[in-house]
């Protein structure tokens, strides 16, 4: 039994030949590389806190320098590595092969043949008789916090039988001379005969009648440590981390996990277009079937796998930062087996990009203005964006690995799917674009670990794109990486953080967009104080709500075909509009927690509400939408009831479901304290009651009536938001929208502060809070001196505007 030492005899760890996983743990990677020595510490620690791990043995390092020392193979690979030139492509390659084929034309001693053939009898005398496993090579320098090696040795899956086991650890063995291994040792200043070779012999899981896939216990672009991202395909695991196949992605909220709450922050539906399976009675191990197109459009995992493996995830990455004595967020590969419907993990080391950066500086990548007019006459494709900073180059086509020598320097890589054997040109180039792929694939974590921009997943890169042609790829846009036609003007911004001051003035942020919510919660800040509803519902949802609870009687065919096809996963429409919602809303609360977000319940105009899919046939025409039928007024109007019930019960998973409590929620365009009290009855109708579970609700105070009447709101609201554009708008009387008097538009307007003053100073009198999010503060540096000095409590702007609005703030404070 493997659960029992495979060690029987009184020898040292350091001279045996083989061990099994319950023998070794994370201070052995010197014994059983990396992975193997994971896998034990696993076994050993986290299996009685829940975590599933499927058991195997492990050859050792010392198994492979005896392989070495009998074969006498030192001075030939001395010999072969002598002449070695990494940056000439046909030199690795000749190289390789030689090293290779030296070490699979040398037999393994009959002591270590023997070994593995007791262990394996082992195994299957738990599991039964010649039992499918996977055989993984397990370098003793890979997995360190500074080098991953991911993927540079071979893995073979479905090994069936004894003598088919013995033939895949030989090939393990020889695989420590890959092209990319030798590439990647090279360029981390590994000696390649210091580095010994262990291979892991595993039970399989039967994902080939399920799924598999990746997951990381940080955000692997933003670096932001509370989340959890996991990938998800069918079958096999292989497709996921080669980047084969765009897999399904899910994001888990750690902190609030934790505390038993389900806090899914976002789902997103891969194309999945094939599996890898069992090659049953073929002539391979493994084999790639194309999946249905219903299987496509549904997820692989549901709600209750995804939470799960997220559970499974920070107790690793836990356990894992408690041995070592530092922070240590985890790489990690799952498996969900087809039989018994079990989850468990196969694979952890350690994350080797987010972990090793530097936290004191913050670098902002972004297109400048002039770059920013024709964006998008020069947009060309676009798919999941890897970092956050941008790469420019000509564009290089290469679709067959054997091409790599046609790749210069400064290039940029653009090919359906990379593997590691393009890693001795990946580091070269200026940029990688991929067709294929999610943000956990391959050419994911190498282009992270070497710093060079990437999109994956774009679908039609190769055919769009052209070799020779000048391109500009921006990760720099949030999760929706970009490619430009022409080298694009951009900027970068460094700001030393430590040297920050600190502001009595509450520095907030104003944030619509969930992609850019985890990069932007590391400028300093005290939370967000506007997190719109509108981009999300526009960007994200892209119907109205209204068209989703009537969608069976819309007149409008072409807006139901399009709302057809958003809402293709949801038999229940409006569903699709609470979910994604939610999940908007939810990342940004997320991404800022336990820091307050303020959220403005939507205020789109009627209008805007028209431009949505199926909104015409709910909005009236109205002569001036600005001050019409908007905000407040909607929300308890039978005309638009239904619609703002489904804001709240987003809001109400957020909070209740999610664990997201740090959420406070904003009225607009509240005309009279009459009907914020009729807002506030509707809110708790569906489930949203002032002070329940904490919750606050605010006002935006826009108004001359909320001004005038500020003691009355004060009695009704927990808090004020100046909005400073419609505030001046209907103080000057002037239409903002109107070019004819936009000269007249001044916050800066004497009528305007005086107004700004008197708000301020009667609401704090009552005890409430206010604050502004307007982007005067950060336009005029006389204004954010104004509101410092009338005392309010928070200023919150646009996030490029912070870090100067903070240092003219501090100033002004200092001075007073």
């Amino acid at each position: 039994m493997l659960n029992k030492v495979i060690n029987t005899h009184q020898q040292s760890k350091e001279q045996c030949l083989v061990l099994s996983f319950h023998e070794v743990g994370i201070a052995d990677i010197s014994l059983v590389g990396g992975k193997n020595a994971s896998l034990g510490e696993m076994i050993q620690r986290l299996i009685p806190k829940g975590v599933k791990v499927p058991t195997g043995f492990a050859t050792t390092a010392e198994a492979y320098r005896r392989f070495i020392e009998a074969g006498g193979l030192e001075t030939q690979l001395r010999d072969i590595f002598a002449s070695l030139d990494v940056e000439d492509i046909d030199s690795l390659r000749k190289c390789g092969k030689k090293a290779r084929n030296l070490i699979l034309q040398t037999p393994f001693p009959q002591e270590l043949q023997k070994s593995i053939a007791t262990a394996y009898k082992n195994l299957c005398s738990e599991y039964g008789p010649d039992i499918d496993v996977a055989v993984r090579s397990s370098a003793t320098a890979e997995d360190l916090p500074d080098a991953s090696f991911a993927g540079q040795q071979e893995t073979y899956l479905n090994v069936h039988g004894l003598s088919a086991v013995l033939q895949a650890c030989h090939k393990c063995f020889a695989s420590i001379f890959t092209d990319r291994a030798i590439s990647y040792r090279q360029l981390k200043g590994f000696d390649h005969l210091n580095v010994a070779l262990s291979v892991g012999v595993q039970k399989m899981v039967r994902s080939d009648l399920a799924a598999s896939g990746v997951m990381f216990s940080i955000d692997t672009e933003s670096g932001f440590k509370d989340a959890v991202l996991i990938t998800a395909a069918y079958g096999l695991g292989e497709n996921v981390v080669q980047g084969a196949v765009n897999p399904d992605e899910y994001l888990v909220f750690k902190p609030t996990l934790k505390q038993g709450y389900r806090p899914i922050l976002d789902k997103r539906l891969g194309t999945k277009e094939i599996k890898m399976v069992y090659d049953l009675g073929g002539s391979k191990l493994t084999k790639n079937i194309p999946v249905s197109s219903s299987q496509r459009q549904k997820f692989a995992l549901n709600n209750d796998e995804i939470l799960q493996l997220a559970h499974w995830a920070y107790i690793i990455e836990e356990h894992y930062s408690q041995a070592r004595g530092t922070y240590t967020p985890m790489d990690i590969e799952w498996a969900k087996d087809g039989i018994t419907n079990e989850l468990f993990i196969v694979q952890a080391r350690p994350e080797t990009v987010q972990s090793q950066k530097l936290n004191n500086i913050l670098r902002t990548y972004r297109l400048k203005d002039n770059a920013n007019i024709a964006k998008k006459e020069s947009l060309l494709v676009t798919g999941r964006s890897v970092g956050e900073t941008i790469g420019q180059g000509k564009a290089k086509i290469i679709l067959d690995v054997h091409n790599l020598n046609l790749f210069q320097p400064g290039e940029v890589l653009v090919t359906n799917r990379t593997d590691p054997d393009w890693e001795p040109i990946m580091k070269k180039a200026g940029a990688i674009v991929t067709n294929s792929g999610g943000r956990t694939c391959h050419a994911a974590i190498i282009a992270r670990e070497m710093g060079i921009p990437a999109i994956v997943g774009c679908g039609n890169a190769t055919t769009v794109l052209k070799t020779g042609q000048n391109i500009t790829v921006s990760c720099a846009e949030g999760e929706t990486g970009k490619v430009y036609q022409g080298l694009l003007p951009y900027e970068v911004e460094e700001v030393r953080l430590e040297k920050l001051p600190h502001t009595q003035t509450k520095i907030m942020m104003n944030v619509g967009n969930p992609e850019e919510a985890f990069g932007l919660s590391a400028i300093p800040n005290d939370g967000v104080g506007l997190a719109r509803m509108e981009f999300i519902i526009a960007n994200h949802i892209k119907a109205h709500p209204l068209a989703l609870i009537n969608f069976d009687r819309l007149e409008d065919k072409l807006a139901k075909s399009k709302i057809a096809e958003l809402t293709k996963q949801y038999q229940d429409k409006p569903q699709f509009f609470v979910d994604r919602l939610a999940q908007g809303i939810g990342t940004i609360a997320a991404a800022f927690y336990p820091k307050p977000v303020i959220v403005r319940l939507s205020d789109f105009k009627s209008n805007e509400y028209a431009n949505l899919l199926g909104g015409r046939e709910f909005e009236p025409k109205e002569e001036n939408p600005m001050l019409g039928w908007r905000g407040a007024s909607r929300y308890y109007d039978e005309r638009y009831r239904q619609g703002f019930a489904l804001e709240c019960q987003a809001m109400k998973r957020v909070r209740d479901e999610m664990g997201l409590t740090n959420v406070i929620l904003m009225v607009p365009f509240c005309r009279t304290p009459e009907e914020g009290n009729r807002v506030l009855a509707e809110m708790a109708k569906n489930g949203l009651v002032k002070g329940e579970n904490n919750l606050q609700v605010y006002v935006m105070c826009e108004l001359p009536s909320n001004v005038q009447l500020a003691d009355e709101f004060s009695k009704i609201f927990d808090g004020f938001s100046i909005g400073s554009n419609d505030l001046t708008q209907l103080t000057l009387g002037l239409d903002r929208d109107s070019g004819l008097i936009a000269h007249l538009f001044d916050e800066r307007n004497e009528a305007v502060k005086r107004t700004i003053a008197k708000a301020i100073t009667t609401v704090k009198l009552h005890g409430r809070k206010i604050g502004i999010c307007g982007q005067a503060p950060s336009d005029y540096p006389e204004f954010a001196r104004f509101l410092v000095q009338q005392g309010i409590d928070s200023i919150s702007l646009n996030p490029d505007s912070v870090l100067k609005t903070m240092l003219k703030v501090a100033a002004v404070e200092q001075k007073s």
